[in-house]
């Protein structure tokens, strides 16, 4: 990127399981100059106690005071660093919230089979949970939760720049996506 421009945005969306996270560590292990911001490592107020109750009374994002992700951003773009050139964002809503939209330059939605995900969810956080455990846990995706994925589907997806299949290997939806980006940058 050319100096002093200021870093280049992009969030990185998916159902649960989806990848997200784990793109983003390789993202920012990938492109120079970058730093990688986690929305699950933020408190929020407004946050629902209920994912599956705020998906069905319409997921509306701007429930969500996102302002203590907002203020880290702001504060990685003002710094205008020469050395920053991207800020990567593990985020669920891509543009769909009016306080984080005005700051991202590209969204990317990693489209990864429910199947997968869900597989990936079970193996992540139920590998020390009983049998009885997992069973409930999907006996909830079967009556309420899966809304909550394919609501993503419906909402984050369409509104991204860049779908990229979730089942393709960690290594070619790095580097795809490391190629878009770039692309994206040239001047």
């Amino acid at each position: 990127m050319g100096l002093h421009q200021k870093p280049f945005v992009i969030t990185i969306a998916a159902v649960s399981g989806g990848g997200k996270t784990t793109v983003t560590k390789r993202l920012a292990e990938t492109l120079s100059h970058s730093k990688a911001l986690y929305f699950d490592a933020y408190e929020f107020e407004g946050e629902p106690d209920d994912i599956c109750e705020w998906v069905e009374q319409g997921s509306d994002t701007s429930v969500w005071n996102l302002s203590p992700l907002i203020n880290d951003l702001q504060f990685l773009l003002s710094r205008h660093e020469p050395s920053l050139d991207y800020i990567i964002v593990d985020y669920p809503f891509g543009y769909l919230h009016e306080g984080m939209k005005k700051f991202i330059d590209f969204t990317i939605f990693i489209d990864t089979p429910l199947d997968m995900a869900m597989a990936r969810r079970i193996l992540r956080d139920y590998t020390d949970s009983s049998s009885e455990n997992i069973r409930n846990h999907m006996k909830h995706y079967l009556a309420r939760g899966r809304f909550a994925y394919l609501d993503m589907l419906r909402t984050t997806k369409p509104n991204s720049d860049f779908v990229i299949d979730g089942s393709l290997p960690l290594d070619a939806i790095v580097n795809t996506i490391s190629e878009e980006i770039k692309s994206k940058c040239k001047p």
